[in-house]
C-alpha cells in the first residue's frame, strides 16, 4: 500500500469505518479474495444489516415527514378557527369562510349545504341567493351525498370528486378534483346540514388520510352555525 494512504488510514481509521461506500468496497474485495468455494457469512450478514438500516432510515424519514405535515395541518386549522370566531354576525361569518378560511386551508371551494322540506317557503331559496357559500337541497340529501352508495350512514367522507359534485359546487365543480364532506348536527329541531371542502388538487382529500383535524374543524363550524341560527 502506498505509504501516504496507509498513514492517512492509520491516523484516522474512523473515517474509513464511517464511509459506507468504502466499507462496501472492502467487503467485496475480501469476498473475491476468498474465492468461489468459500462463503463469507459475515459479508452476507453485513449486507442484510445494511438493508435493514436503509429501511429503518426510510421509515424514520417518513415518520418525521408525517409528523411535520400533521403539525402544519394543526396550525392551519387553529388559524381557521380563530378567523371564524371573530365575526359578529352571520353574513360576516359566511364571508370569512369563503375568503379567509378558504385561503388558510388552501382549498378552492367551501360550501354549507342546508336541507329543506319540500313544503318550505321561498325563505330558504332567498338564503341561498344571499350568499354563494350556502346551498339548499331536499331532505335526506346530506346522508345520500356523503355515502354515495357506500352503504350505511356516515358522518364524513374524504374522496375524489365525482360528477355528483355539481349538486353542491355548481359549475365550479368542473375544476375541482377532491372533496371532504362533514355532516353537521344542528339540533333535534333542525334538519342536518353538511360542510363541504373541495380542492383542485386530487391528493388534497383522499380516503386514506386521517380525519381528526377535519372532525374538529367540522365540530367548530357546527357549533357556530347552531349559535347563529338560534
Amino acid at each position: 500500500m502506498d505509504s501516504t494512504i496507509r498513514d492517512k488510514i492509520l491516523s484516522d481509521p474512523q473515517a474509513v469505518l464511517a464511509d459506507a461506500d468504502v466499507m462496501r468496497a472492502l467487503l467485496d474485495a475480501n469476498a473475491q479474495a476468498l474465492g468461489d468455494n468459500v462463503v463469507d457469512l459475515r459479508g452476507i450478514a453485513m449486507n442484510r444489516l445494511e438493508s435493514k438500516l436503509d429501511r429503518l432510515e426510510n421509515t424514520h424519514r417518513n415518520v418525521i415527514a408525517a409528523a411535520y405535515d400533521n403539525l402544519a395541518g394543526t396550525h392551519q386549522v387553529h388559524r381557521a378557527v380563530l378567523a371564524m370566531l371573530e365575526p359578529s354576525d352571520f353574513d360576516t361569518f359566511l364571508d370569512r369562510l369563503d375568503r379567509d378560511v378558504r385561503q388558510i386551508l388552501h382549498i378552492d371551494s367551501i360550501k354549507i349545504v342546508f336541507e329543506a322540506h319540500a313544503t318550505d317557503t321561498q325563505a330558504e331559496q332567498s338564503l341561498e341567493q344571499a350568499n354563494s357559500v350556502i346551498v339548499i337541497q331536499d331532505k335526506s340529501f346530506t346522508e345520500l351525498y356523503i355515502s354515495q352508495g357506500a352503504g350505511g350512514p356516515r358522518n364524513m367522507a374524504t374522496r375524489p370528486l365525482t360528477k355528483s359534485g355539481v349538486q353542491v359546487y355548481g359549475d365550479s365543480a368542473r375544476g375541482l378534483q377532491s372533496e371532504a364532506c362533514i355532516k353537521l348536527d344542528l339540533g333535534s329541531q333542525r334538519l342536518p346540514a353538511m360542510l363541504c371542502l373541495a380542492s383542485q388538487d386530487p391528493e388534497k382529500f383522499s380516503p386514506q388520510q386521517g380525519t381528526d383535524l377535519l372532525t374538529f374543524f367540522g365540530g367548530v363550524v357546527e357549533r357556530l352555525i347552531s349559535h347563529w341560527l338560534s
